[in-house]
C-alpha cells in the first residue's frame, strides 16, 4: 500500500551536517527522513523557495525532455529500503502508455515538486524504517524520526538548511 506524503521540509543533520528531506503523511502521523546529497538537496529547496534560475538546472531540464516527449510523470514513489539506502520510482505516462523508471528518492522528489505530481512512499518502506540496529536500539533513523515527531512546528526554522 503506498501513503501519500509531502514534504515538510529540509534540514542539516544536526551530527552528520549532511542535509535530509522530511516527508510526512497528510494525517501528519509518519515522519520519513530521507538523506540526500548537497546538490539534490539544492535542487529541492530551489523550487520549494519558487527560485527561478537562468539556465535550466537539471531537473528542469529533464522536464523540459519530459514535455517535449508528451510525457507527464503521474507520481513518484519511495519504493524501497534496502542497506540503508531508499530506492524510489517516477511513474509516468507516454502517450497512454504506463512506465516506470528507477531513480533516487532525492531526484525523484526534485521532479515531482517541478511536475506537481504527488509524492507516495510503499508502507512496507515507513515500517523498515522504523527499524532498530544490531544491538537492538533505535537507528539513527529512527531516533531522528521520532525527534521530528516530537517536534514543534514552530521550531522548524531553527534546523533548516
Amino acid at each position: 500500500m503506498e501513503i501519500k506524503m509531502k514534504i515538510e521540509g529540509l534540514m542539516v543533520d544536526p551530527v552528520t551536517n549532511m542535509p535530509i528531506v522530511i516527508l510526512k503523511d497528510e494525517r501528519n502521523d509518519r515522519v520519513l527522513p530521507i538523506w540526500v546529497g548537497i546538490f539534490e538537496a539544492n535542487a529541492i529547496a530551489l523550487r520549494i523557495e519558487e527560485i527561478e534560475t537562468p539556465r535550466p538546472m537539471t531537473h528542469d531540464l529533464l522536464c523540459n525532455v519530459l514535455d517535449s516527449l508528451q510525457a507527464s510523470v503521474k507520481k513518484i514513489v519511495v519504493s524501497e529500503l534496502k542497506d540503508n539506502t531508499y530506492f524510489a520510482r517516477i511513474h509516468l505516462d507516454v502517450d497512454g502508455v504506463a512506465r516506470e523508471i528507477d531513480a533516487r528518492p532525492s531526484d525523484a522528489i526534485a521532479l515531482a515538486l517541478r511536475t506537481e505530481a504527488p509524492i507516495f512512499v510503499d508502507q512496507e518502506v515507513l515500517e523498515k524504517s522504523r527499524s532498530l540496529d544490531e544491538d537492538g536500539r533505535p537507528s539513527d533513523a529512527e531516533r531522528l524520526r521520532r525527534w521530528l515527531e516530537d517536534l514543534d512546528p514552530n521550531d522548524f526554522s531553527k534546523y533548516e538548511m
